[in-house]
């Protein structure tokens, strides 16, 4: 999914659905479990923070196009797979009700229980929606609509419900979170929808899952993503996977009036030399697959890269999965056989002397399509729309772990081995046969022990 996710005007075409909706979401009835939540919000306030939440991560670049987890929602608990996507802050899945766009069966579709959010409630003013949006009854139910930069979309209702955690200090918690049911999706795009549930919003506005855990104190705000070239890695909403050294730090913009993780201008270098490129600010977003240049930064780069060609076993072809793709004297199967022809990208941010360097190499920024072809992974983003926006997306993320502090108001990266939890974790392999599924890893599950054993999971960290 293409990235800058911003919630757009909520338009009232869809009051077509109204009845069918009206009869799924009547009005604002909390569950008994939703009644005893803001006691267990208190419980959660009163807990130290300093635990994380850590979720096994599955998907690629290419040919998937994303990378997900899986999470539970409900009582009991019913398992979603969620792309996640620190572009936007929403969170929603899809909503077992008469349903447009849906990808999922309704056995798989999430099913609202007279849970709906009010539309008085905070956190639906947290959508963003023009002020004089209607809500003529205090109980009324919170609308949402969300578009995507693809020109996806999702309309639904806010909703909360319960979501059952193991942190990775062996307890559990079961905070009340707020999401989206969504029952009408479009995707008008050339490529087909993801097929996961939904999506994981880990943006910076108060909708994030993030923040609200922060807000109800289960953890810091502070989300990890490690994405392997593999197909694997691992997610975290915590600050304990953070290493106490090495990661290189960066700011986030400050005037930002987007609740995206910008940061500050930057200048693109290839082959540690200047492009002549500078001052271009950088959207980080995991729920873009391909990296984002505007006009002039991608045609730079693409020019030198082409020069760099010159001579070189590699020519020009079409490929329909990426717009600038090369073929080798015979169909290619792994980057390691063209990657000696590529140099280094890399992003310096601050000032030229003391610069905050990403340096990416050739295997982060291209792909090896079905058809033997090399192509690049970066797309010139003022041709679909992003007018000056630079987002860096997925594949320069491969092979690195990437910090999301929005305590510190900053983001960190740091080589990274994603195959494998960090070593305090138990150092193990990330593979979803070695965790409870949706729920969260344990220490125990990397170390070889029985996490049965840990006396914690079932009763002190019990709420």
């Amino acid at each position: 999914m293409n990235p800058i996710k911003e919630t757009m005007n909520l338009r009232f075409f869809f009051v077509f659905f109204f009845f069918y909706v009206f009869l799924l979401f009547p009005r604002f009835q909390l569950s008994e479990a939703a009644k005893d939540s803001s006691a267990q919000q208190v419980k959660l306030q009163n807990r130290r923070l300093g635990s994380s939440v850590v979720f096994p991560v599955s998907g690629n670049v290419y040919p998937l196009g994303y990378y997900y987890v899986l999470l539970n929602i409900g009582n009991p608990p019913k398992l979603f797979d969620l792309d996640i996507d620190t572009g936007s802050d929403l969170t929603w899945v899809q909503c077992d009700a008469p349903c447009n766009g849906c990808t999922k069966p309704r056995a798989k579709q999430y099913k609202p229980n007279h849970n709906t959010l009010p539309c008085s409630h905070l956190l639906c003013s947290g959508l963003d929606l023009p002020q004089n949006r209607p809500c003529a009854d205090p109980q009324d139910q919170c609308d949402y609509e969300i578009g995507y930069s693809d020109h996806a979309s999702s309309i639904g209702a806010l909703v909360t419900d319960e979501f059952p955690l193991r942190l990775a200090n062996g307890s559990a918690v079961h905070p009340h979170l707020t999401f989206g049911c969504g029952y009408d999706q479009q995707n008008p795009g050339p490529h087909p929808p993801p097929p996961t549930a939904g999506i994981l919003g880990l943006g910076r506005g108060k909708l994030s899952i993030s923040t609200q855990l922060k807000s109800l104190g289960a953890t810091k705000n502070v989300i990890v993503h490690c994405l392997s070239h593999n197909g694997k890695g691992f997610l975290s909403i915590g600050d304990e996977l953070v290493p106490s050294s090495g990661v290189t730090w960066t700011s986030l913009a400050t005037n930002s009036p987007s609740k995206n993780y910008m940061t500050g201008p930057a200048e693109l270098l290839f082959n540690a030399k200047t492009t002549g490129v500078k001052g271009i600010n950088f959207v980080f977003d995991s729920g873009s697959s391909y990296t984002y240049f505007n006009a002039e930064a991608y045609q730079a780069i693409l020019d030198l890269i082409r020069k760099d060609l010159n001579g070189k076993p590699l020519k020009d072809t079409e490929d329909q999965s990426l717009p600038v793709c090369w073929k080798g004297k015979k169909p290619l199967k792994s980057l390691d056989e063209v990657k000696k022809y590529f140099k280094t990208i890399t992003l310096r941010f601050g000032n030229q002397k003391n610069g905050q360097l990403l340096q990416v190499p050739p295997e982060s920024y291209l792909i090896i399509t079905e058809k033997g072809n090399v192509c690049l992974g970066i797309l010139n983003g003022t041709e679909v729309g992003l007018d000056s926006y630079n987002i860096i997306g997925d594949i320069f993320f491969q092979g690195i772990m990437v910090i999301y502090d929005n305590e510190q108001h900053r983001i960190g990266w740091i080589s990274t081995d994603c195959d494998k939890i960090p070593n305090e974790y138990g150092g193990g392999d990330v593979t979803e046969e070695a965790y409870p599924r949706g729920f969260g890893l344990i220490t125990e599950l990397f170390s070889g022990t029985d996490s049965s054993k840990n006396k914690n999971l079932a009763s002190d960290g019990e709420l």
